[in-house]
């Protein structure tokens, strides 16, 4: 079995993403997996605050290159969707340029990109979705998932501000949010659109008492590796999404997979 290295950039408050990616890729059948981390110093998920953060990116990359990793996900979803319109494929782009100037055959990833992804693979048109953010990034997140072509049909802030508490909301909380959600016509919920708040263990109790297809950022960015890594997705207790084996692949591939910077989105 050989060893696949993932690297991983991560706010420096954030703790969730550290423990549910390798929870879900060490499920998957056939790999056998290391994670290797770097952080942005940011503790307040406000505009201020993610801005500082952004500026600490080209550092953290050069301290994950230096592991070797074969996938690097740059694992703040609200970082990026709360900038411009596109700014995972910008930042992506930036992320493998720089990591080519070393010869650095590493394929990057991103949160944001990764729970886009995942919507595309499941062909989701309506979708609904709970997150842990202040209203007005909230509505930024929801902004931005709608100028990629996808309709937020309904969504929950939690409206928690300090990146700590984020990790630690319960989760009845998360699911009496999703609960609340109006789901009529929507075709896949987001029970999480942070890597940060909690959700993998809600996942598949979510899809059976939902009737619907249930993804979170998680779940979506061990999607994305793993397709990245051409593994087929064998996940079990994780969703629908990451028990599809390769047949959601296709349908997840866009013009983005053909950057010759080893980027797909």
């Amino acid at each position: 079995m050989t060893l696949r290295r993932v690297g991983l950039i991560v706010p420096s408050s954030n703790v969730t993403v550290e423990t549910e990616l390798p929870q879900l890729l060490r499920r998957q059948e056939g790999l056998d997996v290391s994670f290797h981390s770097s952080r942005m110093r940011m503790t307040a998920v406000t505009p201020a605050g993610l801005a500082a953060m952004n500026v600490q990116r080209e550092r953290c990359v050069m301290e994950v290159a230096d592991a070797g990793p074969d996938v690097l996900l740059y694992a703040c979803l609200v970082a990026l969707m709360a900038g411009e319109h596109e700014e995972h494929q910008r930042v992506e782009s930036l992320v493998a340029e720089q990591l080519a100037t070393g010869q650095s055959p590493t394929l990057v990833r991103s949160s944001a990109g990764a729970l886009l992804e995942a919507l595309e693979a499941l062909s989701v048109r309506r979708v609904a979705l709970v997150t842990p953010y202040m209203a007005p990034l909230a509505r930024k997140v929801v902004d931005y998932i709608e100028h990629e072509g996808f309709e937020v049909a309904d969504y929950r802030a939690l409206e928690v501000e300090d990146n700590h508490a984020v990790g630690c909301i319960e989760g009845s909380r998360v699911m009496a949010a999703a609960r609340e959600l109006d789901l009529t016509g929507v075709d896949a919920v987001v029970l999480s659109a942070c890597v940060q708040m909690p959700s993998l263990s809600l996942i598949a109790d979510a899809e059976q008492e939902l009737g619907l297809p249930v993804i979170s950022a998680a779940t979506a960015g061990a999607f994305s590796i793993l397709r990245a890594l051409n593994l087929p997705a064998a996940v079990a207790n994780a969703g629908s999404l990451l028990m599809s084996g390769t047949d959601l692949y296709d349908s997840a591939a866009t013009a983005h997979d053909s950057i010759n910077l080893g980027v797909v989105r």
